[in-house]
């Protein structure tokens, strides 16, 4: 990997309680603004952060394992994604590409066709947000297919419209009382190797589910299988090895569009390309967003172009899809991912963090599973001699770490996974730092 120049000390540094008087200040000014139904993980106002650090409005330096969400995975102010911020804004910000269309949507679509799995002719369509990605697959699959069911699985997130809430698996707090959903929605099983009890292999968890949906909708009522590759929300699920050949084979022999949802793994995370790359999966349709335009808003999808082209004129599109600031940040994004050879950095990073703990898990009762793939590891915690899920550990691990400065997530159905999703910019030295700071607090959990 090439030297990467940071514009802010890559250093965690505390000068106030966290959160500072000025965080508090803007807390209070939210409460009177924005609904309590917007939530944030950490009570900390952000007014700078580059590579591996968010620096607060009080002055503090934070260490980021979060990356927004999966997002700023070339770090949250790339100069070559701010430059191409800069430059496209000086000419314009708009048009719509449905009226008036410009080269860097095309350019992003032809990176897009090249970067995702598969050799076949491809198109590409550009979108603002995962869902919207997710929504327009699925339109798609269902028009190329003239059907109507389509297959989501246990432990799945796909977003916050109400069609990727029907798809999503988790009530609380996604779906809670905001029904009815989109209908023609089934839930399968999915490969989880830790609490799949009788020890299925992935082709053997493949099996059931198509054994469950040959039952129970039928091949040829189904459009469309959609799956994250490994599962973002739901705990970063790791299927088991041979669960999504075996699904995608089965989707093909029987005119099922298969969709992979990559918004969260994409992009370098999981240090390939793609998680389908790692067992030469190639999706009909792919879903991507998050780290494809270094923290601008874009999302696509890219599929075989007999799917897409079924579709007709002014079918697909949206005002902002593929607004021209966004695709010049996205190729400018896609150029640091491969001049820094972020897919081998996040393997890099994957090494270390497993490895720390993986020995921490021998060393404390209160991890049950350390799984991910890449930057995307996470840590499962449970209940002491026991696989119960236990959220409340996770919660206070979580804030011990703010406490001493270091941003982390959760996630998982049952609220008790530790996700790790650090910039893949960080350097050794910030993210062996991070790492201590989540082992004191995990140790501190598991003694009280």
């Amino acid at each position: 990997m090439t030297a990467i120049t940071y514009r802010l000390a890559q250093k965690r540094h505390l000068i106030t309680p966290l959160p500072g008087p000025r965080s508090e200040a803007l807390t209070a000014r939210r409460r009177q603004a924005v609904p309590a139904g917007v939530g944030s993980s950490v009570p900390v106002y952000a007014a700078d952060a580059d590579g591996g650090v968010i620096v607060d409005v009080d002055g503090n330096s934070l260490i980021d394992l979060g990356s927004g969400i999966a997002v700023t995975s070339v770090g949250a102010s790339d100069p070559g994604v701010v430059e191409a911020v800069r430059e496209q804004a000086g000419h314009f910000t708009h048009t719509c590409f449905m009226v008036t269309p410009y080269e860097g949507y095309i350019r992003v679509a032809e990176e897009l066709a090249e970067l995702t799995p598969g050799d076949h002719e491809k198109r590409t369509v550009l979108f603002n947000s995962g869902a919207e990605a997710v929504e327009n697959a699925i339109k798609v699959a269902r028009l190329a297919t003239g059907r109507n069911a389509v297959v989501a699985f246990d432990h799945a997130y796909h977003g916050r419209t109400n069609l990727t809430m029907a798809l999503t698996a988790k009530t609380l707090p996604y779906k809670h009382n905001f029904g009815p959903f989109a209908p023609e929605i089934y839930r399968m099983p999915m490969s989880y190797p830790y609490r799949d009890t009788d020890g299925l292999t992935g082709e053997q968890a493949a099996r059931r589910t198509i054994s469950q949906i040959e039952k129970q909708i039928g091949a040829d009522a189904l459009a469309a299988v959609i799956i994250e590759p490994i599962q973002g929300e739901g705990g970063f699920i790791v299927p088991a090895p041979g669960f999504l050949p075996t699904l995608a084979v089965w989707a093909r022999e029987h005119g099922v569009v298969f969709i992979a949802d990559e918004v969260q793994t994409g992009f370098a995370r999981t240090g390939s390309w793609f998680a389908c790359d790692d067992e030469n999966v190639v999706p009909d349709i792919i879903t991507m967003a998050k780290g494809i335009a270094g923290g601008m808003p874009l999302a696509a999808i890219t599929g075989r172009s007999d799917l897409l082209d079924k579709v007709h004129t002014g079918g697909l599109g949206g005002t902002y899809g593929g607004n021209p600031v966004a695709c010049a940040a996205a190729l400018a994004a896609l150029d640091t991912m491969r001049t820094h050879d972020l897919p081998a950095r996040a393997r890099a990073i994957g090494d270390t963090a497993t490895r720390r703990l993986c020995a921490l898990a021998e060393e404390v009762d209160v991890i049950g599973d350390v799984r991910g793939r890449g930057a995307m590891i996470a840590i499962e915690l449970v209940r002491p001699g026991s696989t119960d899920p236990d959220a409340d550990l996770a919660k206070r691990i979580a804030a011990q770490c703010l406490d001493e400065g270091v941003v982390i997530l959760t996630c998982g159905t049952y609220g008790n996974v530790i996700r790790l999703l650090p910039p893949l910019v960080i350097d050794d030295s910030l993210l062996a730092d991070g790492l201590d700071v989540l082992a004191r607090a995990i140790r501190t959990g598991a003694d009280n």
